[in-house]
């Protein structure tokens, strides 16, 4: 029985190499993004991909492409922004575009897909914030933020069938080593919900540790 993923922003970066391994794997994958061309080019040579344009900002859209595509086993949530600008001086309009994108369309990916997975059980749902780089602080804000709504996820649905990750990567960190992460971390269903990328930074304050230590009601913590 062929499996159904769900990758979004997968017009390019870590999205579209996510697609394209998976797509490999012989999953039937459902390639999602704004940006039409991108995908194209994603799914060429992938007879098993379909792509999909859509803002992750409508969550009418969202869901809409979540029907269409049927039941889901894995989600891959790449489609997130981080546009440098000082964080003085930076346009108000901008930050909430960073905040609409990257935590509000979270928020519909996530309510469009996870009750479904929660039901049939056996699931994935992966969140790849991005990367902060010095002078993207309104992205560094947004990452942070869909960390901790991927902690609040786990603890409140850990558990019940659906394995939660979420990948930090330092800066620059190459795509295929945060999947070959995410990887390695799906195949440790005890592994901790926050998955470091190879060669990228610990998160601050030894957060990773923190957060491990944690545990959902009426689970165990991750080891």
């Amino acid at each position: 029985m062929m499996r159904t993923a769900l990758v979004t922003g997968a017009a390019r970066g870590l999205g579209a190499l996510a697609a394209r391994r998976l797509a490999a794997a012989a999953w039937d994958v459902v390639a999602v993004d704004a940006d039409a061309a991108g995908l194209a080019a994603t799914a060429l040579r992938s007879p098993n991909m379909h792509v999909r344009t859509c803002d992750v900002t409508d969550p009418e859209a969202v869901a809409d492409v979540v029907a269409m595509a049927g039941p889901v086993q894995r989600v891959v949530h790449t489609a997130m922004i981080a546009p440098v600008a000082p964080a003085l001086e930076q346009p108000l309009d901008e930050v909430e575009r960073v905040l609409r994108t990257d935590v509000l369309g979270t928020v519909h990916v996530v309510r469009a897909t996870l009750p479904g997975m929660l039901e049939r059980g056996r699931s994935e749902m992966i969140f790849c914030p991005v990367a902060p780089v010095p002078g993207a602080s309104a992205g560094a804000a947004a990452s942070a933020a869909v960390a901790a709504y991927a902690e609040a996820l786990w603890a409140e649905h850990g558990g019940r069938g659906v394995t939660f990750r979420c990948a930090r990567a330092g800066a620059g960190t190459p795509p295929r080593l945060v999947l070959d992460a995410i990887d390695r971390s799906l195949a440790r269903p005890e592994g901790e919900l926050h998955v470091r990328a190879e060669g990228g930074p610990a998160l601050p304050g030894g957060l990773v540790s923190r957060l491990a230590r944690r545990s959902p009601a009426g689970t165990s913590a991750p080891r």
